[in-house]
């Protein structure tokens, strides 16, 4: 458009309403979930490492299909429904939230060598300075809570908690 030099008026791209609302980059709006950890937890859960929606949000478990919380509570180690809001609520019952590797990938699978060499230091530093009371006695492994994880039915995953509890309970924790 013309002004009155002559010159052309600058415009605005016509989709600029878009380009302002566009979310960043993907990996910008990623956040690294905090420790919840402290001296003399009963159980520390290691995850291997935040997930798509997890990292988004900044909480634990938080994926669409994810049964970690539903587990905590129907098991007994939780004495009430929590939500992935709720994660760093865990403390306030003898139990701690971690990952190996730090950083968010959309499966664990995408993890490489090098991310557990060099979490596993860090990890072991941070639970030796927690002193979870589970450490040393016995380490559960449990299945992956995730929805993605089609290999063991969610009984099969609940049964593993269940088995957690019920030794926390004979060893008085």
């Amino acid at each position: 458009m013309p002004g009155s030099g002559g010159e052309t008026q600058d415009r605005l791209p016509s989709n600029v309403g878009a380009l302002l609302a566009a979310p960043p980059p993907l990996q910008a709006m990623r956040r690294e979930l905090p420790d919840y950890l402290r001296p003399g937890l009963d159980v520390v859960f290691v995850g291997f490492n935040p997930g798509d929606r997890s990292s988004r949000i900044g909480h634990y478990y938080a994926g669409r299909g994810n049964q970690f919380w539903n587990f905590l509570f129907e098991s007994g180690l939780a004495p009430e429904r929590l939500r992935p809001e709720d994660d760093r609520r865990v403390l306030e019952f003898g139990l701690g939230l971690t990952d190996v590797v730090k950083r968010w990938s959309k499966s664990s699978n995408d993890l490489r060598t090098a991310d557990y060499r060099e979490g596993i230091p860090l990890l072991r530093a941070k639970l030796k300075e927690a002193a979870p009371r589970v450490e040393g006695a016995r380490v559960f492994v449990l299945p992956s809570t995730s929805g993605r994880n089609g290999s063991l039915t969610r009984a099969r995953k609940l049964a593993y908690f269940c088995s957690l509890a019920r030794w926390m309970k004979r060893h008085g924790q």
